[in-house]
């Protein structure tokens, strides 16, 4: 997945549809003092970083390229060792700081030919950091937890498909901002259930409304204008309830709150 070829890079999208489950090596390599780095030259330490890289040594890749970025930060090696770096903390399963070395990078080289690599990176970081292997077992449905890093995950795909519409990894970040999407609607009309059940119906409403506007192409429409359905029933607004009850009807004619074309309430 490390920025260097096309072919690379393609590859790095084949790979990352795997969901990237395993962890990465944090073994470290002792053939190289850290109080070496100090007379160590720019070119030699950028290959020392590599042949870390290479190795799968990232706790020792990163130690490497944080001593470049300090030491070197407009050398020849510095945007590449950058790049690399984002890496070496995402394989080393360090999500924020893969976050926030992307988000520098973009800000710093907005114009650069791989920007569009440290969106998918920071977009994968995110992701990863929303996982849980409950999730991979079918236990818990993470949809009821909170999403915050899951968020980030959609803006982030959101924000690379926007700016790099043909770039190389823009049809994985597509499948993931499908799931995504459906994910996020139907933590919100998890909350709108609570809100139900609690008798604040207006709440509720706002829920489903959120994933209408918010959410438009996502699973979880008929369900959100099922919640506001029941939602204006339950503060008396009859005319409204029968306005989404209508457009219900119409788009999902067999929701499974609709029978014989009456609506039965959840709560």
């Amino acid at each position: 997945m490390r920025a260097f070829s096309a072919a690379t890079r393609l590859g790095a999208v084949a790979l990352s549809l795997t969901l990237l489950a395993g962890c990465a090596s944090n073994a470290t390599d002792s053939s190289v003092d850290e109080g070496k780095y100090a007379n160590t030259g720019e070119r030699e330490l950028y290959e020392l970083a590599r042949d870390a890289l290479d190795r799968s040594l990232y706790t020792t890749a990163i130690e490497r390229l944080e001593a470049l970025d300090s030491r070197y930060p407009f050398g020849k090696h510095a945007e590449q060792a950058q790049l690399e770096l984002i890496y070496a903390y995402y394989e080393n399963s360090k999500w924020e700081e893969a976050r926030a070395a992307a988000s520098r990078f973009v800000r710093l080289h907005p114009d650069h030919p791989q920007a569009d690599y440290a969106y998918y990176l920071r977009g994968l970081a995110a992701w990863q950091a929303g996982r849980f292997s409950l999730e991979r077992m079918r236990v818990v449905d993470i949809s009821k937890r909170d999403l915050g890093a899951t968020r980030d995950a959609y803006n982030d795909f959101r924000d690379l498909l926007t700016r790099y519409p043909q770039s190389d990894y823009a049809p994985d970040a597509r499948q993931r901002v499908v799931y995504l999407r459906d994910l996020l609607a139907r933590h919100e009309l998890h909350v709108a259930d609570y809100y139900l059940r609690r008798g604040a119906f207006v709440a509720a409403v706002k829920r489903g409304r959120w994933v209408l506007e918010n959410y438009p192409e996502s699973s979880a429409g008929a369900d959100a204008l099922a919640t506001m359905v029941e939602g204006y029933q339950g503060l008396g607004m009859d005319d409204r309830a029968r306005e989404v009850l209508k457009v219900l009807k119409d788009n999902a004619p067999d929701h499974k709150q609709l029978k014989n074309g009456a609506f039965k309430p959840k709560h």
